[in-house]
């Protein structure tokens, strides 16, 4: 029978070595996996973590290998890995999110054997992703076993595929299960199937290993039916040769039926279901992506909380163990690959390589709702006919592999809703971050009218939205300043306008926690996309966190916004609270300040007179939260991003009545001839500044190229970034310009009449 070993523990780890060791080396790293060597590197800020090719290796037994075949069976391991067995190559995999398994030579089997992983890293034009705003962690950051199976097993050389695929069709009170599994060496065998409701049995069948196919039929079948019931069936497949049982798999799955409508949105099981939700990144502070089931379990538990009914699984195969938790939650998921922000020509192979695996991998999983094929892709460069290409290969191949589920995929704001591409999948979403990257958060609603009523039968869905928060506080949030009150203003404005387009598929917040990604120095705290909705660490939920759950979980709560931003020097203060009671009354030094009747959204403002040291109580039936506040005279620069995260000041800004200053839009200055030809200096001076210390000198923002930047995207991105400040600009580029050098610029534009 088979035999599942977890060989985590008692690794060799090497970042200096330069091959593979010819025997168990006595001055290597001990360790013991999941394992990152970008734990703190990659998180630190300045895009300078090591990616390179690092080494693992581990003795195993002879005594460890007790089937007729043998299976190393790695769960991730980023981003190409190659496989050594007593010094011999076995397999080489590019991909750094997906299951793949090794066979071990029978002829090559010591009492003592050594297993050398390479694990590299290192950029490169055929593995995705390459370009992308997150940390691409190198290391075998996943559980990593040994499978031992007898001759005749179900096949474990399939793309990393369990053996066996499960196809529910749900027709009324009844479900039609396909039964198919894939048995290696299958003369003479039987497989044998149960499908369990509980502990009992409801159908048995046996079916020759060469022709595995088996059709059930559950009558009055339990729907997996999202949240409110995520009932599971299970699938144990038993494979036995001359009447004795060899090998076993066993599936969970769930019966379901769903479609996506260009004007009601999602329908599971019949019925409207709204797919509001969140994206998420895997890492953790110091982990990298090399997390625990504990980890995965607590992201659950909060996305839970928040009360999403959907994930998009941002930007690659997440962990088996994620998913299974996903059923288990009753959580609806988009899955994707990483092919994101820039198409290299020489990796088409490896976007099929991918995809296939994801679809092989998680077939059987009925969270999952559709396939990615691809993110933000013409970001960098446009489309071109290759890259179009491509994406018609993938959604053949996801159709070809998967006729139960639709693709999607997430475009730009800047790719046009007429290009090609977006016509390729059966469904779309967009990226859109109007009111954080330029224009303003009222933009956001008539876009989608205008595509809704342009595509009457294209479903669209937000595949992105959000903006930045640390701990800054402010009682006047403006877009750019990073504060915690300005993302819940962001997040308030962009709750009244999807609450009122139910034609949206889907949305997701971008995105549920905060997140590494190396190359970005903005907002205060370097490495880091400040986007989350709950702390990296996952220790603090911001105050948007809790505007989803009054809009989103049914659970009655009350929550006191701005609990940080205690010193205030306002005479009248704005205090928010969110509840999704019908009434909420609020207290300061328990004297009612006044009672508000929900409205139409779970958002409650009152006007409180700011004196002394004061309590504020607000309750909500029989809840109840509590928040300080305290008068003071000047403001507490604690809660101001300090002059080396802003570079410069705002008192050190000259703005005469009557001219330009960086303290001025894009949008604005454009209206003066004068002051575009101050924006095409200051554009060159940028590509100057960003050009530096690239390889090839072109210049780059967060590995984007000004070059590849078509005159169609430049039009397209005018409306956005119309917006920007000329200072926020500066400060979006993360360092790559001097107090003296933004001063120079800000004189420039002080010569410029307004028009």
């Amino acid at each position: 029978m088979r035999n599942v070993l977890n060989i985590n523990n008692g690794w060799l780890f090497s970042m200096v070595a330069k091959e593979v060791p010819k025997a168990n080396p006595t001055d290597w790293e001990r360790l013991n996996l999941p394992h990152t060597w970008n734990g703190t590197d990659g998180q630190d800020g300045g895009n300078d973590y090591k990616r390179q090719t690092c080494y693992y290796c581990k003795e195993i037994s002879k005594a460890d290998l007790t089937g007729e075949k043998n299976y190393l069976e790695f769960d991730g391991v980023n981003s190409s890995a190659e496989v050594f067995w007593n010094g011999k190559s076995l397999l080489v995999h590019h991909g750094g999110y997906s299951r793949f398994r090794a066979l071990i030579p029978e002829n090559d089997i010591n009492e003592t054997n050594l297993l050398a992983v390479s694990v590299d890293n290192t950029p490169n034009d055929f593995v995705y992703p390459q370009v992308a705003d997150f940390t691409f962690y190198g290391g075998i950051y996943r559980d990593v076993k040994i499978v031992s199976v007898p001759a005749t097993h179900f096949d474990l050389d399939y793309f990393g595929a369990p053996g066996v695929m499960v196809t529910p069709v749900v027709n009324g009170k009844n479900a039609d299960i396909t039964i198919e599994s894939f048995v290696t060496n299958p003369e003479n065998a039987t497989v044998n199937y149960k499908i369990l409701d509980g502990d009992a049995v409801i159908f048995e069948a046996s079916v020759d290993a060469s022709s595995t196919k088996a059709v059930a039929t559950i009558e009055n079948v339990h729907l997996w039916n999202g949240r409110k019931d995520p009932f599971l069936y299970k699938l144990e497949a038993i494979l036995t040769k001359d009447g004795e049982a060899v090998d076993t798999v066993s599936t969970t799955f769930g019966c379901r039926s769903f479609k996506v409508d260009a004007n009601k949105g999602f329908i599971l099981n019949g019925e409207e279901y709204p797919l509001r939700g969140v994206s998420r990144h895997q890492d953790y502070p110091n982990k990298g992506n090399a997390l625990s089931i504990e980890d995965h379990k607590r992201d659950i538990d909060l996305i839970l909380e928040v009360g999403a009914t959907t994930i998009r699984l941002a930007h690659y195969q997440h962990s088996q163990d994620f998913y299974n938790l996903c059923d288990e939650a009753g959580l609806i998921i988009w899955a994707e690959i990483p092919y994101i922000s820039k198409h290299m020509p020489k990796g088409r192979e490896n976007t099929i390589s991918q995809m296939k695996e994801l679809i092989a991998q998680n077939y059987n999983h009925p969270c999952i709702v559709t396939w990615g094929l691809s993110n933000e892709i013409t970001i960098t460069g446009g489309s071109d006919p290759d890259l179009i290409e491509n994406h018609k290969i993938l959604n053949k191949l996801c159709h070809d592999m998967d006729s139960t589920r639709p693709t999607t995929m997430a475009a730009v704001t800047m790719c046009s809703p007429d290009s090609e591409i977006t016509q390729i999948s059966d469904i779309l979403s967009y990226n859109h971050y109007f009111g954080w990257y330029g224009g303003t958060t009222d933009m956001n609603g008539p876009w989608f009218d205008d595509f809704h009523k342009r595509y009457p039968n294209k479903p669209i869905g937000i595949s992105e939205y959000g903006c930045e928060a640390l701990d800054w506080h402010t009682s006047k949030p403006t877009q750019g300043d990073y504060t915690e009150e300005y993302q819940s203003y962001y997040h308030e404005e962009l709750i009244k306008q999807i609450a009122d387009r139910p034609y949206l598929w889907a949305t997701h917040v971008w995105n549920m926690f905060d997140f590494a990604a190396d190359a970005r120095a903005e907002g205060g705290e370097n490495g880091m996309n400040h986007k989350g909705l709950v702390t990296f660490d996952r220790q603090y939920k911001k105050d948007s966190f809790y505007a989803y759950k009054a809009w989103l979980n049914p659970e009655p709560m009350v929550h006191i916004c701005s609990k940080k931003y205690i010193d205030r020097v306002e005479d009248v203060t704005k205090v928010t609270v969110y509840s999704n009671c019908d009434e909420v009354e609020l207290f300061k030094n328990g004297e009612s300040v006044g009672k508000q009747k929900k409205g139409k959204y779970p958002f409650f403002y009152f006007d409180v007179k700011n004196e002394g040291t004061s309590t504020l109580e607000a309750k909500a039936g029989e809840l109840s939260d509590t928040a300080t506040i305290n008068k003071v005279d000047t403001p507490n620069e604690s809660y101001i991003m300090k002059e080396e995260n802003q570079v410069i000041n705002w008192f050190e800004i000259t703005t005469p009545d009557g001219y330009y200053s960086i303290n001025d839009t894009i949008g604005d200055i454009m209206k003066s001839f004068k002051g575009k030809i101050a924006l095409v200096k200051l554009l060159m001076l940028v590509k100057e500044a960003t050009s530096k210390g690239t390889k090839d000198g072109k210049a780059e923002v967060m590995g984007f190229s000004f070059d590849s930047i078509s005159k169609d995207m430049i039009k397209s991105m005018y409306g956005m970034v119309k917006g920007f400040t000329i200072k926020r600009t500066f400060m979006m580029l993360g360092g790559k310009f001097t107090k003296e050098q933004i001063l120079e610029v800000n004189a420039m534009l002080n010569k410029v009449k307004k028009k």
